[in-house]
């Protein structure tokens, strides 16, 4: 089978804590977001390849992580950031992490010219998966310890604290669609987008990560009950998150797709 990147940087194919940032409802709300500012052209030019809606492909990332042919990128749903707030290529994400994942997709659909279709597509569904992931408050890695511990959150015992934010776009927007709630969020004026869409993927990530950081004043490593307003405290933070990778995610398809 021929390899679905043009351009592969050694990983190791090992396997890692399960990570899936956002869950469906919150990845569907970002592609929803990202749906609403990509060109006619750049819709056009994506239909070639995925002749379907692309809000489907929102998860295949987190369904597919242990495929063999794609088990290389089981690490690239999660990054480091330092006690700045900067990108940070820890050691001991040497599989690869989120960046580096949206580092080789760049790679990739700049010289798109040189793929073929099927890496054409899963270089998009990378695209579509990890411009979210960057963005989720319990995958960009704050120094200190993991975050997932088990506790509790509202009289409801969960698997670990990084699962409370996979779940919160759904605890925040119950039985609204990623439709409703990409048109609720998606609230900044023309010169705000083009302010959160400017730099690069390190320019970025210094926007993310101390915005992210907040979550651990709230509940601190390894709080076993969580604050009983943790739902709420989180509303603004990940509606802002899941909006502003919406945004992102729109320049990048435009970048790639828009000509």
């Amino acid at each position: 089978m021929k390899k679905l990147f043009a351009v592969i940087i050694a990983i190791a194919i090992v396997g890692i804590e399960s990570a899936s940032a956002w869950g469906r409802l919150g990845h569907e709300v970002i592609i929803e977001v990202a749906k609403r500012h990509i060109t006619e052209n750049t819709k056009k030019n994506i239909a070639k390849y995925i002749p379907y809606d692309i809000t489907k492909d929102a998860v295949y990332m987190d369904i597919h992580r242990n495929d063999k042919e794609i088990g290389y990128t089981t690490a690239w749903h999660v990054y480091n950031v330092d006690e700045n707030g900067e990108y940070d290529m820890n050691p001991r994400l040497y599989k690869g992490d989120a960046i580096l994942a949206m580092k080789v997709v760049e790679h990739n659909l700049t010289k798109q010219e040189r793929l073929t279709d099927s890496a054409i597509v899963m270089n998009i569904r990378c695209l579509l998966h990890f411009a979210g992931d960057m963005h989720c408050p319990t995958h960009s890695y704050v120094p200190g310890p993991r975050c997932h511990w088990p506790c509790e959150l509202n009289g409801k015992k969960i698997k670990s604290f990084h699962y409370a934010y996979d779940i919160m776009p759904n605890l925040l927007h119950p039985n609204k669609s990623c439709v409703e709630i990409a048109a609720e969020i998606d609230n900044a004026s023309k010169g705000e987008i083009k302010k959160i869409q400017k730099g690069n993927l390190h320019e970025w990530v210094k926007d993310i990560g101390p915005k992210n950081a907040v979550i651990y004043k709230w509940n601190p490593h390894n709080t076993p009950v969580l604050n009983e307003n943790t739902v709420e405290l989180s509303r603004d933070l990940v509606n802002l998150e899941m909006r502003n990778a919406g945004y992102r995610l729109a320049y990048l398809l435009n970048r790639y797709f828009g000509e």
